[in-house]
Formats: structure tokens, C-alpha cells, sequence
């Protein structure tokens, strides 16, 4: 499988040891060894990056302004192929692209402590910021509507009318639960017409295992540059708050260990801020707390739509899991609210 790939990037798979690497459930990705180095091999997954050529278009503009513009950043540029392109196309099998891996860097699975949540928040700020003068309208979409909180909202309601009648039954007190909750989709639709809020360059996928680390615990650089769009600041800092700051992840079945941890949220604040710098406003200064809201709200509303049309999405790896996954946002969203007054800061 891999002699085909390694001769796009002139390596000799006889010289070479290809072993998986990390968790990411999107793109499979191998580690690569060589005599010429060290590469992290993926294949990109076309379901869902419809576009791939889109990725490697973006990746490319961002690399080339950070290069004129910023040549101090460290930024993980794709290796060409032999013949000076950003990704392979395998026949029948589909895209893969290799980067350089960077000598003494590790990334973490789980976020824990409030140092590490300070550390990736500002990589990601800092990521946003250096971008500050990049047209972000130039980006390629390569997920429509990712985190269009109004149209997640418009398919649950969809799912209310059409979704399975039985599941709907199952249903109906997470549903009016979160049916409780529409005052973050009004304000949202607000928000995103205000001139205050900015569009900018944002990663929108801020989990932990996207930023690497040096030996001694600070933060490097961002990767997986695959849903760099045009975005506002709640995406990338909503994210942080709904998967750093309770020790439980969104899999979790015993709600009871679902609970906020209150310096991870300041870190996660603090840090950002260090990375941005001046480039926020103040009213977007003002709308941390509404990030998790608004991130935590929409992912429990995408599950629960999810489990309503019988998993076409997502998948289930047993029955209900969906709706366990929603269950676990709205217990998430309802511990983050409770501790709005002690976070506002």
C-alpha cells in the first residue's frame, strides 16, 4: 500500500518504517521514518473534505503570508511531491499528504492541567492574530456551515417534524431541555451582524491533540490546518471551553463526572488573550463565556439531531450512543451556566 504513496515524495518504502500515529478519528495518519527523515504520512478523508484541493490551496496562501510576512512563525508547510505538488492522488484510493515532523515535539490527547490549556489557547490566539492581515474572505470553505449555529438549530427543529417517531418519544425531555436554550441561537444571529465581531482566520478545531509541544511543556506551534476558514473568535475559543474544561470527554456515560474546572476556563481566557494580544475588541472581550455556551449548545444539537434521523451522521457504536452524546452536551452546558457568575471576570 505505502510503496506507491513513498514514491510520490521520492522515498523507498524498503528503506522505510510506516507505523500509525495519533487518534484523530477524521483523517488516518502514519509516522513515517526514513533515511531522509522523519514525516507524518495522512490520507484525507474525502467524505468528509469533499474538496481536498481546497485544503491544500489554503494551507498554501497561509504559508506563503506567513513566509512574507511573519518568517519567525513556525509553520508546518506540506512536502511537495517529486513533481512540486501539495498532496498525491492515489487511484481508487485518494488523497494523502506528508509533512515534515518536527524534531522534539509531541501533542497531547487529553488537556491535563490549567498550564496546558493556557499553552494551546494561546498557540491558537497567536495563530489568529499573525493572520490578522490575511484577507480571510480568500480562505476556501472546505466544510459548509461548519459552526452555523442557526442552520444546526433550523435541522433540529427539521428532525422535531421528520425525525423517528419513536426516538422523538425517547426523546422528549433532553429535547425540551434544550428547546430552553434558544436565547444563544437569537443571540447569535445578533452577534454575527454586529461590526464589532470580527471575521478572521480561525482553526475551528481546537481540540488539545492540534497543538504540539516542546520537552518541556510549552506550546509550539497549531496543526491540522485542514478547517482553517473564515470564522469568529467563539469557534476556536468555544471549542477550548467545551473540550479542556471538564476532566470528562463527550463520550462520557456517568454525567456525574461531567464538571467545569474553573482555572482551565481562566487559562483558557488568559491564554488566548496573551496570543491575540491587542487584536480583539472589546466587545468581543466581553463574549468568552458565550463561546462555550454557544459551542457546547450547538454540539449537543447536532448529536441530538443525529440520534432523531438514526444516526446517519455520526454513526453509533451501540444503540442510543447519540443521544448519550447530547446527553452529555446538555448536562456540559447546564454545569457551565451554573458557573457563570464565579467565570465572569
Amino acid at each position: 500500500m505505502f510503496e506507491q504513496i513513498l514514491q510520490y515524495y521520492g522515498l523507498n518504502a524498503e528503506d522505510a518504517t510506516v507505523a500509525p500515529f495519533g487518534t484523530g478519528l477524521i483523517n488516518h495518519t502514519w509516522r513515517v521514518t526514513a533515511p531522509a527523515g522523519d514525516f507524518i504520512l495522512q490520507r484525507v478523508n474525502s467524505e468528509v473534505f469533499k474538496s481536498p484541493g481546497d485544503i491544500a490551496a489554503n494551507i498554501r496562501e497561509v504559508g506563503k503570508y506567513l513566509s512574507a510576512h511573519h518568517p519567525s512563525y513556525r509553520f508546518v508547510a506540506p512536502v511537495k511531491t517529486t513533481d512540486g505538488k501539495e498532496m498525491a492522488v492515489i487511484e481508487g484510493d485518494g488523497y494523502y499528504r506528508m509533512f515534515p515532523f518536527l524534531a522534539g515535539s509531541h501533542s497531547k490527547n487529553v488537556v491535563k492541567t490549567s498550564e496546558e490549556a493556557w499553552e494551546a489557547a494561546a498557540q491558537f490566539g497567536n495563530f489568529t492574530r499573525v493572520l490578522a492581515g490575511f484577507p480571510a474572505q480568500k480562505l476556501r470553505i472546505t466544510i459548509p456551515h461548519f459552526h452555523d449555529l442557526r442552520l444546526r438549530y433550523d435541522q433540529f427543529t427539521g428532525a422535531l417534524q421528520d425525525g423517528n417517531p419513536a426516538r422523538l418519544n425517547e426523546a422528549r425531555e433532553l429535547i425540551e431541555e434544550l428547546q430552553e436554550h434558544t436565547s444563544i441561537v437569537t443571540r447569535y444571529d445578533r452577534l454575527i451582524k454586529d461590526p464589532d465581531f470580527h471575521i478572521r482566520v480561525t482553526h475551528h478545531d481546537t481540540k488539545i491533540s492540534n497543538v504540539l509541544f516542546d520537552d518541556k511543556g510549552k506550546g509550539l506551534c497549531v496543526i491540522d490546518l485542514d478547517t482553517i476558514m473564515p470564522g469568529f473568535f467563539i469557534s476556536d475559543v468555544g471549542d477550548m471551553i467545551r473540550t479542556y474544561l471538564s476532566p470528562a470527554t463527550e463520550e462520557e456515560k456517568d454525567f456525574e463526572g461531567i464538571y467545569i474546572r474553573e482555572d482551565f476556563y481562566k487559562a483558557i481566557v488568559a491564554g488566548y488573550c496573551s496570543g491575540m494580544k491587542d487584536e480583539l475588541t472589546g466587545k468581543e472581550k466581553q463574549h468568552f463565556f458565550f463561546a462555550g455556551e454557544f459551542m457546547i449548545y450547538m454540539q449537543a444539537l447536532r448529536f441530538l439531531t443525529d440520534h432523531l434521523y438514526d444516526d446517519r451522521y455520526y454513526g453509533a457504536a451501540y444503540p442510543g450512543h447519540n443521544l448519550i452524546r447530547a446527553g452529555n452536551q446538555a448536562v456540559l452546558l447546564r454545569r457551565l451556566v451554573e458557573k457563570q457568575e464565579p467565570l465572569s471576570f
